[in-house]
């Protein structure tokens, strides 16, 4: 490894990763073929006293490692690079919060909570109110599960911080988990009208990473104001933007979404079959339910249990454990009477 080779390879994925926001499946090939490269070349800054291009690196591969069941990778990385007193400010700043928003995935709380705190100060101190935005909605992901309206409060605090710059990272994700806060709060009305609000966003912009997940999410809200149908529309339109991108982390959250809506419509053995098929596969990849696709997720095999025999229901959600993705998508996406 040089400084040329390991500089291309940063070039490669950061270019990656745009095309990932963009939902261009070549992003992750582009990193896949290069990957064990690009392992030595994160350890190759840290080693030749470059720490701001590995943080560089390692925030471009955040994406990659998600979706393909890697978050150990980037998780050790992180660990090793932030116990060293290295860096520019800002770019320190980045990668702490980036370590904290990986694991969060991987239901590593313990972990995400300090990183976000950490990263809002030294955000803050380096005057980035972008950052400063991303960890306040890091630290509200976290609050989730324990307190909806904290979450509610750090969100409007990252949207305040951020309200001279419309067009922030940081803003958009404040905005997008103050619904899901408000969601959870009960507050449904006012959960989707942000949600709706950030959708037609994504869509005029063409974004269709914000179009996915916004549809998921307003699913969970339709579904519960009864809207089930335009619910099942939502979620199907999100499993097939995340099938077109392969992403393994992605589509067990939306399968869940469509056995909630499946449930409620009656349909307990194809709920249960749904149920057992999203948390096969989250375990696939490595995650773990966020706090709001837990609580749907219990719900749903609450509501199943109650329509089902406890040995219907097991053999049910066994048979979608044991489908692979590809079955486990066409399944999902296709219509209950020819399932």
């Amino acid at each position: 490894m040089d400084t040329r080779t390991a500089d291309e390879l940063l070039a490669i994925a950061e270019d990656a990763r745009e095309r990932t926001r963009r939902e261009d499946a070549t992003g992750a090939q582009m990193v896949e073929v290069r990957y064990p490269d690009m392992l030595a070349a994160l350890d190759w800054y840290l080693e030749a006293g470059q720490p701001d291009e590995g943080f560089r690196l390692a925030t471009a591969l955040v994406p990659f490692w998600m979706s393909t069941k890697r978050i150990d990778d980037g998780d050790s990385w992180f660990a090793r690079a932030l116990e060293q007193p290295a860096g520019s400010p800002g770019r320190r700043a980045r990668a702490t919060y980036d370590h904290g928003y990986l694991v969060f995935w991987a239901g590593h709380y313990d972990v995400a909570d300090p990183r976000f705190t950490e990263a809002r100060r030294l955000a803050e101190a380096a005057g980035d109110t972008n950052l400063v935005a991303l960890a306040l909605a890091g630290s509200a992901r976290v609050a989730l599960g324990r307190d909806p309206a904290e979450a509610v409060r750090l969100c409007r605090e990252g949207l305040a911080a951020t309200e001279s710059t419309p067009d922030a990272e940081g803003r958009s994700s404040s905005l997008h988990v103050l619904g899901v806060a408000l969601q959870m709060s009960g507050d449904f009305e006012a959960a989707r009208d942000v949600m709706a609000t950030r959708l037609e966003l994504g869509r005029a912009a063409g974004n269709e990473f914000i179009v996915w997940v916004e549809s998921s999410n307003l699913s969970m809200v339709e579904r519960q104001l009864g809207n089930l149908d335009r619910a099942d529309e939502l979620s199907r339109e999100a499993l097939r933007i995340v099938q077109a991108r392969g992403d393994a982390m992605a589509i067990p959250w939306i399968i869940n979404g469509l056995a909630a809506v499946t449930a409620a419509k009656g349909d307990f053995e194809r709920a249960a079959t749904l149920n057992g098929m999203a948390a096969g596969l989250l375990e696939q990849a490595g995650g773990d339910w966020p706090p709001d696709e837990r609580e749907q997720y219990e719900a749903t095999l609450e509501l199943v249990r109650q329509g089902m025999t406890d040995a219907d229901v097991d053999l049910a959600r066994a048979a979608g454990a044991a489908m692979t993705l590809e079955d486990g998508v066409a399944y999902a996406l296709g219509d209950a009477e020819s399932a």
